[in-house]
């Protein structure tokens, strides 16, 4: 019934209860809620607690079978602690490029290479297929995460990408090669049986764009465009995923295709309602992680209570805490919140 309802829900057709999905990282709720250890028990664990919070979707993007870091330059910036035990803690490495030159000269095809089109076909589908066996009840999608901008990333770091992007002719240049090896697997996925798909591209920050939105309408979005119609004309639904604020872009992402929208709090959730919400998949809600960890149930029950009414002209609303559901969201938050969104769900 879970993935039905999403599959539904992706496809605008009437469902008898909202859909959800959650991005958790909370070892200690997930214990609490199956009594298992997920450090211990794994997938068996994640399968309890997705099934009795009644989520309907799993995120799923992936990179294809080969490693850029084992085969090339990337930049490793490090990661800030999100689990409660700190395990996810990175120190920063040196950006292995001195130069923007190196950067506007950039190859990722060069760079890293590209497996058999047909073997990466293979490799797609089979983990499609592990996915859909893993999680009988949920639907995992395909998708890519390392697209055009987060490649970029991922290979510069930060500080020489903006450097790099300071020269806006020379790094479009550079992005249409990321762009390049980013289609070869759009068209990898396009061949599988994955009804939906996620793009994922870390494009803005939290303030918006950091480039001139007129660059990315240029050297961005047409990329975007062109993938999308690959994927749609083999009847894929497309959901595009990013950090950040780009509600600015909604009008230029429809017309590039896009059936839905992943995003976090800092977007205006209204703005998305008026513009599309009868006409494409809203994944999220106005409930912030923060309001959970750091305030009071009133609150909380305020932000859902909102995205409710909201609801009312969201065909395709999936709900969601768009900024994940971190390890510090006391337990008790958790479980009001739970118990409050499913007593009051129904279509």
């Amino acid at each position: 019934m879970s993935r039905q309802i999403f599959l539904d829900t992706v496809n605008l057709k009437p469902t008898p209860r909202l859909a959800h999905t959650e991005y958790v990282c909370h070892n200690a709720l997930i214990e609490k809620v199956t009594g298992l250890n997920p450090d211990v028990h794994g997938a068996e664990a994640m399968r309890r607690f997705y099934d009795a919070w009644e989520i309907d979707f799993i995120f799923g993007t992936y990179d294809g079978p080969i490693d850029w870091g084992s085969v090339g330059r990337v930049t490793d910036m490090g990661h800030a602690v999100y689990f409660e035990d700190g395990r996810d803690f990175r120190q920063p490495q040196p950006c292995p490029f001195e130069a923007p030159e190196e950067v506007w000269e950039f190859d990722p095809v060069k760079e890293y290479g590209l497996p058999d089109f047909g073997e990466l076909v293979k490799h797609y589908q089979d983990i499609f297929d592990a996915n859909c066996a893993a999680w009988p009840e949920q639907y995992v999608t395909g998708g890519y995460y390392k697209s055009v901008v987060s490649g970029a990333i991922a290979s510069f770091g930060w500080e020489m990408l903006l450097t790099a992007a300071a020269d806006h002719e020379k790094f479009a240049r550079v992005l249409e090669r990321f762009a390049n090896y980013t289609m070869y697997h759009v068209k990898a996925w396009a061949e599988t049986s994955a009804e939906v798909f996620i793009q994922h591209d870390d494009m803005v920050w939290t303030e918006g764009p950091f480039m001139h939105p007129d660059f990315y309408r240029k050297a961005i979005f047409p990329h975007f465009k062109a993938f999308w119609s690959v994927l749609k004309a083999k009847g894929k639904k497309v959901l595009f995923c990013s950090d950040g604020t780009f509600d600015m872009f909604i009008d230029d992402l429809i017309e590039c295709g896009a059936d839905g929208f992943i995003f976090e709090p800092s977007n205006d959730f209204d703005l998305f309602v008026r513009k599309c919400g009868r006409t494409h998949v809203i994944v999220g809600s106005k409930v912030d992680c923060r309001t959970l960890a750091f305030g009071t149930w009133e609150q909380v029950k305020a932000q859902m209570d909102a995205t409710f009414a909201l609801a009312r002209d969201c065909s395709g609303l999936i709900w969601a805490v768009g900024n994940h559901f971190p390890a510090n969201i006391p337990i008790d938050m958790a479980e009001r919140y739970i118990g409050y969104l499913q007593a009051n769900w129904r279509r």
